[in-house]
């Protein structure tokens, strides 16, 4: 039983801290504010106090994982809905995912390789820069750890906002094509609500980058698959 109670717990303390976070970061938009980095923080200073590891918080949020599935779905809107841009710009945005992708998984590899992390590590890192619900799917078919890549999603995230921000400061990015792609396939969901910030066609130009950028992903898993083998 009292394991059950620390289990609702969990969830109850991400959900809330969320919630209790999120009007900080309405008043305060930076990127240490945001509850993408606050709640995480928060929860594992916490864990440490109390000795809980990943695994076992993982164990014990796992609703809130498997709703991320159905949520994929809603992911064909921005699509949908921005398809005459598309059609208008489909040269930039193509080679924007492409470009984009092909450096996240490159330096992901790369990186991880040259720190000795283990193969499965490695492998869960790939699917970093996309969100968390097509890239639990593609680090699941390259042979990852779906739960690590959504750790590691987060951290890329906020990691993202933080350095989109001074990109945008030192980069001549006139554009809101460039200034959202940026957002929207650098830092796929939370890239997109700080996008929204920036203004709303450069956020409407992130979802759309960051769906595009997620379903190229998943459709290149299983060939990113059969060459790590």
């Amino acid at each position: 039983m009292r394991a059950e109670w620390l289990s609702l717990s969990w969830l109850a303390l991400t959900l809330g801290g969320y919630y209790a976070l999120k009007p900080v970061y309405r008043r305060h938009p930076r990127w240490w504010t945001s509850p993408l980095f606050t709640v995480p923080l928060l929860l594992a200073v916490l864990g440490l106090l109390l000795g809980t590891d990943y695994p076992v918080y993982i164990r014990d949020t796992h609703w809130l994982v498997l709703m991320l599935g159905p949520a994929t779905v809603a992911f064909a809107l921005p699509v949908f809905r921005h398809r005459q841009l598309i059609r208008t710009h489909w040269p930039a945005l193509l080679a924007g995912v492409l470009g984009g992708s092909a450096m996240a998984i490159g330096s992901a590899w790369g990186l991880a390789t040259l720190c000795g992390l283990d193969d499965a590590v490695r492998r869960s890192l790939l699917a970093r820069s996309i969100t968390t619900p097509l890239a639990m799917l593609v680090s699941a078919d390259i042979g990852g750890v779906p739960e690590l890549t959504a750790l590691f999603v987060v951290i890329t995230g906020v990691a993202g906002i933080a350095l989109g921000e001074l990109l945008l400061r030192h980069l001549p990015l006139r554009s809101a094509l460039a200034r959202g792609a940026l957002f929207g396939v650098g830092a796929h969901g939370a890239g997109t609500a700080k996008a929204y910030d920036v203004g709303n066609e450069e956020g409407s130009v992130a979802s759309l980058a960051m769906v595009l950028a997620g379903l190229l992903n998943v459709l290149l898993a299983p060939a990113l698959a059969a060459l790590l083998r």
